[in-house]
């Protein structure tokens, strides 16, 4: 099988029944924000960030059975960044296993596992309460299951892939994703 065809197959297993990631993407609900970066004064604009970049986008969890991806995340980070890859974690509390306080939670990223992707502060990822990024990884693929769940997002603001919180970010199917993007 061609390596076109085994990344095809790849991203309709990682593209769960119901979502697409042949969705048009509204760039506006993805970059068009400002948001702070976790446990720091500075204000990002996502749009001069990141648009026309390829991402990873992830939601995040201090307290939760797959905190220790922030390492193999950072693996994927410092592989892929000079080919233009960009990294973006959004702490959330809606399952129950985020920090109380943004300092335990930047402590967690950056000291105990020596996070340099951007983090940022805790936002909803789920429903009602989603900030307007996940709102619409959610209408382009699936709304995230639970924590550590990865979007895998193309330079023109596409879902490509996403999975599950059960797949790390030593997966050959999420690094293929990746390379396909770069």
């Amino acid at each position: 099988m061609s390596f076109s065809a085994r990344l095809f197959a790849v991203l309709l297993l990682a593209v769960p029944f119901g979502g697409t990631a042949a969705a048009e993407p509204d760039t506006a609900a993805l970059f068009e924000h400002e948001l702070g970066r976790l446990h720091s004064s500075e204000v990002v604009n996502l749009q001069e960030r990141y648009q026309g970049h390829p991402l990873l986008v992830i939601n995040t969890a201090s307290h939760c059975g797959y905190t220790d991806q922030f390492g193999g995340l950072e693996v994927l980070y410092q592989q892929y960044r000079d080919q233009g890859l960009k990294v973006v974690g959004f702490p959330s509390h809606d399952f129950n296993q985020e920090a109380d306080d943004e300092a335990e939670t930047a402590r967690v990223c950056f000291e105990n596992f020596g996070v340099s992707f951007d983090m940022f502060k805790p936002i909803g990822v789920r429903g009602e309460n989603a900030h307007p990024i996940f709102q619409e990884l959610a209408r382009q693929s699936a709304e995230p299951r639970w924590n550590f769940y990865k979007y895998v997002v193309d330079r023109d603001g596409r879902v490509v892939a996403n999975f599950p919180s059960q797949a790390g970010p030593e997966t050959a199917d999420l690094r293929r994703a990746i390379e396909s993007i770069l």
